[in-house]
């Protein structure tokens, strides 16, 4: 089986400096892989070079096996659903619509069970016919959720997708991508809650200064010794009854 993603070697240059440096990850179907790092690390344009919307200045981005670059629009967005950061909504449109966006490729009547079931599976069913631009930012991150689900993609990758929401709706968040992975998909998150991550993916690709520092399941990509490159922290991963918890202060901090 092929991964869902892989990416071989990648580099990205962005106005004459590379934010992305010979990175090489894999994430396969069943796995929630977080992608970590200070901000200006690499997350993102990592991101957008999984889905060729970032051109790789070195190496490969596959999906499925194939070259992102040598796919249609309509290939990829078979393979992998994207949920970016940027969560501006310029239309009035009710939930239930933005949601269906994420099936456009599919038969109206299609698109629009498949978004009213992702509706429900983020919590926003009462709220399907209302517009987002009346709603909370928590609720319409919720919903733009929603739309990532819609797709049906084998691959879903969020950027941020914790971010501004309160604590119970970050669990909510994960527990839902990670029930997309329990059914088959392969995930992408990039988190800056880091016990957060550490509770919630299977593996952490730690990034600094666009280079991969550290890559495996939390305990060993959370090291204290990598807290301290990526991080500028000093910390360890704990047990507690409700899961792992980091244990961090700053640097030269007492």
């Amino acid at each position: 089986m092929n991964a869902a993603l892989e990416l071989v070697g990648a580099s990205v240059d962005l106005a004459g400096r590379r934010v992305v440096d010979g990175i090489s990850v894999a994430v396969s179907p069943g796995e929630v892989l977080g992608v970590l790092g200070a901000n200006g690390s690499g997350k993102t344009t990592l991101l957008r070079a999984s889905l060729g919307l970032a051109r790789l200045a070195a190496g490969r981005a596959l999906l499925d096996g194939r070259d992102v670059g040598a796919l249609s629009e309509a290939q990829r967005a078979a393979l992998a659903g994207y949920l970016p950061q940027e969560r501006r909504v310029a239309w009035n449109l009710p939930a239930w619509r933005v949601a269906a966006l994420g099936a456009a490729h599919r038969p109206p009547s299609l698109a629009r069970s498949l978004a009213l079931g992702a509706i429900e599976q983020v919590g926003m069913g009462a709220l399907a016919q209302r517009g987002v631009l009346d709603m909370s930012g928590g609720e319409r991150a919720r919903v733009l959720l929603a739309r990532l689900i819609a797709t049906g993609a084998p691959l879903l990758i969020a950027d941020e997708p914790a971010a501004g929401l309160d604590p119970e709706a970050q669990f909510r968040v994960m527990d839902l991508l990670a029930q997309r992975a329990a059914a088959g998909a392969a995930v992408i998150v990039t988190l800056h809650d880091l016990t957060l991550a550490a509770r919630a993916c299977d593996r952490l690709a730690i990034l600094a200064h666009g280079r991969l520092v550290a890559l495996g399941d939390p305990a060993s990509a959370l090291a204290p010794d990598i807290l301290a490159a990526a991080f500028d922290l000093h910390g360890e991963i704990v047990a507690s009854p409700v899961g792992a918890v980091l244990a961090v202060r700053r640097l030269g901090s007492n």
